[in-house]
């Protein structure tokens, strides 16, 4: 399956990553929506083998993601997930529709492959997607 994710990640206190190209990064206490896509049609690129990936523990991990960086801080909890299937690649699309609403950025994260200002967005407070 192809497609585009969303990842809702609590982050339960104030703490600063070095986070690959982009140094040191503070991020305060709160929720994180990271989108992501998986366009390939089998293997790891899959949709589901993308964010198996990321659900799964961070112990034998390669960090290669701006996101394994986060998502390897012992208290990072993905509290949500959303799939959303597509032969097109949304995750841009959903980018610039998440800026409007969110309460911060944090600049160039996730976004290195495309003209984004950030795949991921801060939130003080969340707690779901309403349809």
């Amino acid at each position: 399956m192809k497609g585009s994710y969303i990842l809702v990640i609590h982050i339960p206190e104030m703490i600063e990553i070095t986070i690959g190209a982009l140094d040191s990064v503070l991020f305060d206490k709160g929720f994180y929506l990271y989108i992501g896509s998986a366009m390939g049609g089998y293997g790891s690129n899959t949709l589901e083998n993308r964010v198996k990936r990321h659900i799964s523990p961070s112990n034998n991990k390669k960090t290669h993601w701006h996101i394994d960086y986060l998502l390897n801080y012992e208290k990072s909890i993905i509290t949500q997930l959303y799939l959303i299937p597509s032969l097109y690649r949304l995750e841009c699309i959903i980018a610039k529709e998440m800026m409007e609403f969110s309460d911060d950025i944090i600049e160039d994260f996730g976004s290195s492959d495309c003209m984004c200002n950030s795949h991921l967005f801060y939130f003080q407070q969340f707690k779901e997607f309403r349809y």
